[in-house]
């Protein structure tokens, strides 16, 4: 399985809890050997511009935040085009899950998600694609930018039992019909031992498992992408566990 990072992820580019120095390092020990990295290269501007306003880049840019942004972005972009053919991921930061088209908030300053498949959509790749975010918080940048598309469907399960929130996620899965690939928003940050205290570590296997599954159902594709997750002791093992599910181990 292909991974797409960077060593400028390492980088503490601002002081907040997605930049904290450790949290990528902890997540390659504990993949580092089972995957494949690459590695990622910056989005350009023309696909940046087709998610985010002008003025918005701008302000990316006066933050001093637009390389490591974009940089993100590219990876995104990478795992959603290998992701056609097998399941990748992005292990990128700054997240993008809280990023709209002329605003940002949440530790996110370019939408990961929306760049990546818009450049699927706009480059003939795929007519209709499916968001699965499970991070603990509502990913309303992503609702904002592609959820008036068309093309897109998106869901946040908001379930505050794990056996319901299971199920959730499950039925709307089941539900697909005509997807020609499957986004992952993966924040880990729901995990029993993170800021959520909902899920657990075998739980990130079982949802990959399920996109799996459904992927072969429809002759899809998928790939993951980085969001939030804090608690560096266990994030590791919860990424891996939902890497192991995409590929159905």
């Amino acid at each position: 399985m292909k991974v797409f990072t960077h060593d400028d992820f390492l980088s503490v580019y601002v002081l907040d809890p997605a930049a904290s120095p450790g949290r990528i390092e902890a997540i390659l020990q504990a993949i580092r050997g089972e995957v494949e990295l690459e590695q990622a290269f910056p989005a350009g501007q023309d696909d940046i511009m087709a998610v985010h306003t002008k003025s918005h880049v701008q302000s990316v840019e006066r933050e001093g935040l637009y390389n490591i942004a974009a940089l993100a972005a590219g990876a995104a972009i990478q795992s959603a085009v290998a992701g056609l053919d097998e399941p990748a991921f992005g292990l990128v930061r700054p997240p993008g899950h809280h990023a709209s088209a002329d605003y940002h908030w949440g530790f996110c300053y370019f939408n990961n998600m929306a760049i990546a498949l818009e450049h699927l959509r706009l480059n003939g790749h795929i007519k209709a694609a499916h968001v699965l975010d499970f991070d603990l918080h509502y990913g309303d940048g992503t609702v904002n930018i592609l959820g008036g598309k068309g093309y897109v469907s998106i869901h946040n399960p908001d379930e505050s039992d794990r056996k319901l929130y299971l199920t959730e996620v499950a039925a709307r899965l089941d539900s697909l019909k005509n997807v020609d690939v499957i986004g992952v928003s993966a924040g880990f940050d729901n995990h029993i031992e993170d800021w959520g205290h909902v899920l657990h570590t075998e739980d990130y296997r079982e949802m990959g498992r399920m996109v799996h599954d459904t992927c072969k159902r429809l002759g899809s594709g998928c790939f993951g992408l980085l969001e939030g997750g804090y608690n560096h002791s266990v994030l590791g093992r919860n990424v891996l566990a939902l890497l192991r599910g995409l590929q159905g181990l």
